[in-house]
């Protein structure tokens, strides 16, 4: 299988190669990233949950950069086991090129091969399933690279969490007990941020 894109992101060229090399922004982007951490120089143990079709596995698996050209490119080199749902390797080639001041582009040709379960599939059901992943992760890295991406996310999701907290607490009651109860979280939301 063999992937070929481009998207406009937008940063600068020296943000996005940052972003491109921070964990945390990738975790945060790849979809059903579980960990993302350092294993060695330019090297990354990855877990993740994927759905191929009708194929839906954890996978454990590593990545390494080389022919690193900070910041215009570099390669990345990844391998992967789901257990019995097979496996996944590959490498792919990301470049990013200044569109303007503000802006870059991003391009990239990742190359893959898979096998056990997921060669079974068929090839149609494992491109589609890798372009919709690389379409979230884009979706997901512009979201985090605009201005205040990542932390109108986290507000979000902050935002979410508190209305869980109090949606999952005592069922309301007229009184004075409840609204202390709902000042202090708000309180608490606000030291928060």
């Amino acid at each position: 299988m063999e992937l070929t894109e481009s998207h406009t992101l937008p940063v600068p060229q020296q943000r996005a190669w940052e972003a491109l090399n921070d964990t945390v922004i990738l975790k945060a982007c790849i979809p059903g990233c579980e960990s993302l951490e350092a294993d060695g120089e330019n090297a990354y143990a990855v877990a993740l949950v994927a759905a191929v079709g009708p194929v839906k596995a954890r996978f454990k698996g590593r990545m390494e950069l080389s022919d690193v050209d900070a910041p215009n490119s570099y390669r990345i080199v990844f391998e992967g086991q789901g257990g019995a749902a097979g496996f996944g390797k590959g490498d792919a080639h990301v470049k990013l090129e200044p569109a303007s001041d503000e802006t870059t582009t991003l391009i990239y040709t990742a190359n893959a091969q898979v096998g056990g379960k997921l060669a079974q599939i068929g090839s149609r059901l494992v491109d589609a399933a890798a372009r919709k992943i690389a379409g979230e992760f884009f979706k997901r890295f512009g979201a985090q690279l605009s201005p205040g991406g990542a932390e109108e996310q986290q507000d979000a999701g902050e935002a979410a969490a508190q209305a869980g907290e109090t949606a999952e607490g005592q069922p309301e009651s007229e009184g004075t007990e409840e609204t202390p109860k709902r000042k202090r979280s708000w309180t608490a939301w606000i030291s928060k941020s």
